[in-house]
């Protein structure tokens, strides 16, 4: 990898004649209606499994209890193939691209910009958390004991890979690459896909007050992997910055009393009652701020962790 200003227009100019918005709307609604099917079929089956298992072993917790359980949570990431099915069929069939192709012009995710989104993020994360813990300073050993936490570890990290890149190979590439070959303009190609991305992280468990700090703090980090995406042209350091972020939450400190079950410790829920507009207003600043530092990290020259554009030849480097 090296700099190179034009990797986003290589990247934007890529998708072939085929990528007109009529095509990009039925993808899209092929993505959602796999994503759809594959949660229907992986929640039935499992939730099937535990409520057998469950009755003969322990009184029954309901559906609720399900989905906040182990099996419930490896569930709900295992559905998010859904997404990788549904882009391939609209990438093969509706575009008649393969579906490397969104990876990049190279058709292959940067390994060293993947290292690099990760690390910066894990080093953020744990900004994020000295600040949120200083807010807040209420933690606690988690349920789950170390010998479990290391049993379940390649798992998690393996399907929490699954979700995280399911969800940039749509917004940041899917959806992202579509609109900027369609519109000059990043009103459209960035913040459509950014906004979509955005809103799917409403929780209507928690307050007004910190949904709009957590919806902030969302969109802070979406920008960040729009940024990235424009500097390299390749989705290799979204990958991993978003799957730094979300193994933070899975299995280092949880913050989300519905997630918690992999964690080693557990916050205070943001769901939970007792957080005022003041700790929302803290908390939203605390993750856009780390957001920025991210980008300073991954973006700046000076920067050890900076991410670099890939080359039109296909070739990369460290």
């Amino acid at each position: 990898m090296t700099p190179d200003p034009a990797a986003f227009e290589r990247y934007r100019r890529s998708p072939n004649h085929k990528t007109t918005l009529p095509r990009l709307f039925l993808g899209t609604a092929i993505v959602i209606l796999f994503w759809a099917a594959t949660t229907v079929a992986v929640l039935f089956a499992a939730a099937y499994v535990f409520f057998t298992w469950q009755a003969s072993a322990a009184p029954p917790s309901g559906m609720q209890g399900f989905l906040a359980s182990p099996m419930g949570i490896l569930t709900a990431l295992a559905s998010f193939a859904g997404i990788w099915i549904g882009l391939w069929i609209a990438m093969r069939w509706v575009h008649g691209e393969p579906l490397s192709a969104l990876f990049g012009v190279g058709r292959r995710v940067s390994r060293s910009g993947f290292l690099k989104g990760l690390v910066a993020v894990l080093i953020t994360s744990l900004v994020s958390e000295i600040l949120l813990y200083l807010l807040q300073p209420e933690i606690a050993r988690g349920a789950i004991s170390l010998s479990s936490w290391l049993l379940f570890l390649v798992p998690i990290v393996a399907l929490t890979l699954l979700q995280t890149s399911s969800e940039e190979m749509l917004f940041r590439g899917y959806l992202l690459r579509g609109l900027a070959n369609r519109f000059k303009s990043p009103v459209i190609w960035a913040l459509l896909p950014g906004l979509l991305f955005t809103s799917l992280h409403w929780s209507p468990s928690s307050t007004v007050a910190i949904n709009a700090c957590v919806l902030a703090s969302i969109a802070a980090f979406a920008l960040l992997l729009t940024l990235v995406v424009h500097a390299t042209g390749n989705l290799g350091a979204t990958f991993g910055a978003h799957l730094g972020n979300n193994l933070t939450g899975f299995l280092l400190i949880s913050h989300q009393e519905s997630y918690n079950s992999f964690a080693l410790f557990n916050a205070r829920p943001l769901e939970g009652p007792g957080w005022t507009t003041s700790d929302a207003v803290l908390i939203a600043f605390i993750g856009i701020a780390c957001s920025l530092l991210t980008i300073a990290l991954l973006l700046h020259p000076r920067s050890p962790l900076r991410v670099a554009a890939e080359l039109p030849d296909r070739t990369s480097a460290a």
